[in-house]
């Protein structure tokens, strides 16, 4: 099932490297669940209807000159102490403007904290926008094994015992990178796109059964494993089954959901002999053609199809 998250105002303030005006605020109890912000325009001219209330508010030249130009003192003090009284997460200023003395002192009287950034605003906004709708983004845990392939996102899935992990330290051998085994979490970035990472505890490792765990970092190197990748091919492993009919052209796609998004999946046979990181990489180059533009399965039917046509002449 897929969760609401949230995100600590500490942490925002962090990782955007921002100023705290207010420092006698409690940023780590304030949290973040909205990854849009606003720019209070509006409000800053008095207009308070449909304000949403749970995104960051922004401010940069512009809110900044209207203040200047456009109120007194006093009307500014009032203007602040109403946009205060909502529960907004805080207020940050950008272009390193110094917020003026009566905004610092109506956030601290609301516990609201303001802030500032270096930033140019559209700048701030973009990577605000971007890291919060990573963070807050919609996500589940499944068991698969997730490797980057020729830049290709592999989700591996199958049966507990099947050989994904096999499969993929094959694939790290063959210069290709571990992303997580056993556990993936996959958020739901945009309507096109799924991200997969590793649990922290279980990052860098991969379980062998008759061997145990292998830290992969330390004994193939940093260049084989990797935070987190864009999921864009499922490879299902199966059991070997001699009456099933398995795919053997591929000009139809077979697809997997999570999270509403739709990823194309293969399903692959086990049996003795069969070279599963071969079948694995050769998967991957197919599909990154497929997005470029050249389906191989629909140029071998159209040359079968131009033969029979001819020969029927």
């Amino acid at each position: 099932m897929s969760e609401e998250y949230s995100v600590s105002l500490t942490d925002f303030i962090k990782k955007l490297n921002l100023k705290n005006y207010t420092p006698e605020i409690d940023t780590d109890k304030i949290m973040i669940t909205d990854p849009d912000i606003n720019r209070p325009a509006l409000q800053l001219a008095g207009f308070f209807e449909h304000f949403d209330t749970a995104r960051v508010q922004i401010c940069g030249n512009v809110e900044h000159a209207y203040l200047a130009d456009m109120h007194t003192r006093e009307e500014n003090i009032e203007i602040f102490d109403k946009l205060f009284s909502f529960p907004i997460p805080c207020l940050v200023f950008c272009r390193n403007i110094e917020p003026y003395d009566f905004i610092i002192e109506a956030g601290k009287k609301h516990g609201i904290p303001v802030l500032s950034s270096g930033s140019a605003t559209s700048a701030f906004v973009h990577e605000s926008v971007r890291w919060l709708h990573e963070e807050l983004a919609p996500r589940i845990s499944i068991h698969a094994v997730l490797v980057d392939v020729f830049g290709e996102g592999v989700l591996i899935m199958g049966d507990s015992g099947i050989g994904k992990s096999e499969a993929a330290l094959e694939l790290i051998k063959r210069g290709h990178r571990l992303v997580a085994d056993d556990v993936v979490e996959i958020k739901k970035i945009s309507d096109d796109q799924l991200i997969g990472q590793s649990p922290e505890i279980t990052r860098h490792f991969i379980e062998l059964r008759g061997i145990g765990i292998i830290d992969v970092k330390t004994m193939f190197g940093v260049e084989c494993v990797k935070l987190s990748q864009e999921i864009d091919l499922v490879i299902k492993l199966e059991e070997w089954n001699k009456d099933a009919n398995y795919d053997r052209l591929g000009l139809e796609d077979s697809y997997v959901e999570f999270l509403g998004n739709k990823i194309t999946k293969h399903s692959i046979p086990i049996r003795p002999g069969r070279n599963l990181a071969i079948i694995v990489e050769s998967a991957a180059v197919n599909h990154r053609q497929k997005k470029m533009g050249y389906n191989a399965a629909q140029e071998f039917y159209k040359r079968v199809t131009e033969n029979l046509a001819k020969n029927s002449q």
